[in-house]
């Protein structure tokens, strides 16, 4: 292929191809329909810019982020290829340039972003310039429960049939699911000649860690690469801020970016982080699809990604020069329980959620891995062949122990406590303290109270941790977060099965115990402690009061370290009395947990309480005989206030009971009533 050889290397510098980067270029310049699966790296921009060379016409490109578009234009620009952009970040002067190229016939590849298909006259002037084949880079974004999902990529198949031109499609990650989805719905479902390169990135360093003083795990990384390019992954806004803060403080050169900039702001960061040398970026995930720069050394995780997809895509955005590169990912129980959840709570159908979960248990699968994790990253994607000398497993072997005892232990905890409760409370029970919850629920008389004494409190965390990454108990968003066995943890409860652990931070018990009350939370719960006051700096500001008024920093510290998951549990919150807890509960449940369940009036009133308890059960009897004990009376029901002067009877009886109810409500609910009321006293 003497012609694609020399524009290779006359246009783009490059002696040779890549692996398997020659086949596709031959395809696409041939005109077939094209779908190439290839690594983030592995030169996918090339296997569509040599083809628009090689044939007549325009070639149009579409693409996800402005700022991908750009510089891609501005590189072919540079090596002299016609080539623009029509964005709505053009200046006018940009845009006129590219009308200009597409009249005289000089342009040969015009980028696009999908939402522009939306306009109905798109498709005509496509037409009119001379449009002969359309590019799709990060295909994936077609896939409609895709964690990059774009709704105006659904429109680019349609765009196929009406141009009746060749399409070639390109991802850097697509499980088989979303490669039938890509067929589907950008070729008609009429499968498309396929390329599947290799996933393996083997210049790229793999290590996990799991969350210890995660800031100063974040700094310690990044200060041993000091002077390197790098991007530092967060789940929120505010800790892009202020992680990008500490790193300043710490000598480093960094900034912030992420969705709720000023559209110049975020330009800005863009253009710096292209141009400067040594310059770290904190971002969410807002920053870095299609990332161009070649010399990323390094990609940290501050919190766990989405799915193994996203994994494998961002720290792709590290060495695609090809030289060395390094990525560390941190992870807690708190970054599976946010990650089950949004699967939990998401609008996808029930299917979809099963995959969902799959797709992150496949990454919590590679967090707690206890070998090789190149191997175990590369088998998702169904390459075997594996060789590693690359990852943190590789250069320090895990120190791994028979954990079947440690974890039969905490799911009798969880099951004998009916799956009620978080792991704070079945840790209270398995170390045998008689906490005040534990005292108000009897739970010191269960048959696991104080059998878990081998271990201290950070070291049964770390069991817990390891037994949500292995997917054998998950959070409930029904019940607050309480979590819950899977089916996955039923042989090894019952004998039948075996499981190793890590040993982490579990070692030999006898560190010194945490003194009850502290001035000062750990590292662990100080990003939840800053919402918490940011969350009162706003109502204070609303009020026009101290902070103090709303609630002191003690209140909030033991907020922040026994994350309340009801009002029934921040009424318990030394500081929240029934009015504080009237006016301000669900606003601080929403920042502990991302989303708090409304009470009624009522029943709030008896928060923490234990008649707050009886009302409850007394409210699921009442369902239970809403049409008689048969079912087949006419529905009759008591109102909330009610139930609350039910449940707060004292010395009930018959009379009582129906003096309170009256004669008709006693007759359908009085008996069950007082079975709970006596069964409570």
């Amino acid at each position: 292929m003497t012609g694609a050889a020399t524009l290779l290397r006359d246009v783009f510098g490059f002696d040779g191809f890549r692996p398997g980067q020659q086949e596709i270029v031959e395809a696409v310049t041939e005109g077939e329909n094209v779908l190439a699966i290839m690594p983030t790296g592995g030169g996918k921009s090339l296997c569509f810019q040599l083809p628009a060379l090689m044939r007549d016409g325009v070639t149009v490109v579409i693409s996800p982020l402005i700022a991908l578009m750009r510089d891609q234009v501005r590189s072919l620009q540079e090596a002299g290829v016609g080539a623009g952009a029509l964005t709505s970040g053009n200046t006018e002067e940009e845009t006129d340039a590219v009308w200009r190229g597409l009249e005289d016939g000089t342009l040969k590849l015009l980028y696009m972003a999908p939402e522009r298909l939306a306009a109905g006259s798109v498709t005509g002037m496509l037409k009119r310039v001379g449009v002969n084949m359309i590019a799709v880079d990060e295909a994936h974004c077609v896939s409609q429960w895709g964690h990059d999902f774009r709704p105006d990529y659904l429109r680019i198949g349609e765009l196929r049939r009406h141009l009746d031109v060749p399409l070639a499609a390109f991802t850097a990650t697509a499980d088989t699911e979303t490669r039938a989805e890509i067929v589907q719905k950008l070729f008609d479902g009429v499968a498309p000649t396929a390329f599947l390169g290799g996933f393996d990135r083997p210049n790229i360093h793999l290590a996990f860690a799991a969350k210890n003083k995660p800031r100063d795990q974040i700094l310690s990384f990044a200060a041993a690469r000091k002077g390197q390019s790098g991007i530092i992954y967060c789940g929120t806004r505010a800790k892009t801020e202020s992680i990008a803060r500490a790193l300043g403080e710490a000598g480093q050169k960094a900034i912030h970016y992420h969705g709720g900039m000023e559209a110049e702001d975020r330009r800005i960061a863009e253009r710096r982080f292209q141009q400067e040398d040594g310059l770290i970026v904190c971002a969410t995930v807002a920053f870095g699809m299609g990332v161009d720069k070649p010399d990323i050394r390094w990609v940290a995780h501050a919190d766990l990604p989405k799915s193994i997809e996203a994994y494998y895509q961002e720290i792709g955005r590290a060495g695609r020069d090809g030289a060395p590169a390094e990525t560390l990912t941190l992870f807690g129980p708190d970054d599976i329980r946010l990650r089950r959840t949004q699967i939990d709570e998401g609008l996808a159908p029930p299917e979809r959620r099963v995959a969902d979960h799959a797709r992150l248990n496949a990454l919590l699968g590679l967090a707690e891995a206890l070998e090789c994790r190149r191997k175990t990253l590369l088998s998702y994607f169904d390459e075997t062949d594996v060789s590693c000398g690359r990852c943190d497993l590789c250069d320090t072997p895990a120190d791994v122990f028979d954990g079947t005892t440690a974890v039969r232990k905490a799911l009798s905890a969880i099951l004998r406590t009916e799956e009620w409760f978080g792991s704070g409370h079945l840790i209270d029970i398995l170390l045998g303290i008689e906490t005040d919850k534990v005292k108000a629920r009897g739970h010191a008389s269960l048959p696991t109270f104080g059998v878990g004494g081998e271990y201290d409190r950070r070291q049964w965390q770390a069991v817990f941790r390891q037994m949500m990454g292995h997917d054998l108990i998950r959070p409930d968003p029904e019940r607050h977060g309480a979590l819950r066995m899977t089916d996955a943890a039923l042989p090894i409860l019952r004998d039948e099965a075996k499981i190793n652990l890590r040993r982490d931070s579990i070692k030999a018990a006898g560190a010194s115990r945490r003194p009850a009350v502290k001035a000062m939370v750990s590292e662990e719960d100080a990003p939840l402690l800053s919402a918490l006051k940011a969350k009162r700096r706003g109502l204070a500001e609303a009020a026009k009061v101290p902070a103090y008024i709303i609630f002191t920093d003690r209140t909030l510290i033991e907020m922040a370290e026994t994350r309340p998951g009801d009002l029934d549990e921040m009424a318990r919150i030394g500081g929240v009395g029934a009015k504080k807890l009237d006016t301000y509960g669900l606003a601080f449940l929403e920042v502990i947990n991302g989303e708090a369940r409304a009470m009624h009036p009522s029943r709030r009133k008896l928060a923490g309480r234990d008649a707050g308890n009886l009302y409850d059960q007394l409210l699921q009897v009442q369902a239970d005989l809403a049409r008689g004990a048969e079912g087949t009376q006419k529905p009759l029901s008591c109102s909330a206030s009610l139930l609350a002067k039910v449940a707060q009877l004292r010395d009930p009886d018959e009379v009582a009971i129906e003096r309170l109810l009256g004669e008709r409500r006693a007759d359908r609910f009085g008996s069950a009533f007082l079975d709970v009321l006596r069964d409570a006293g």
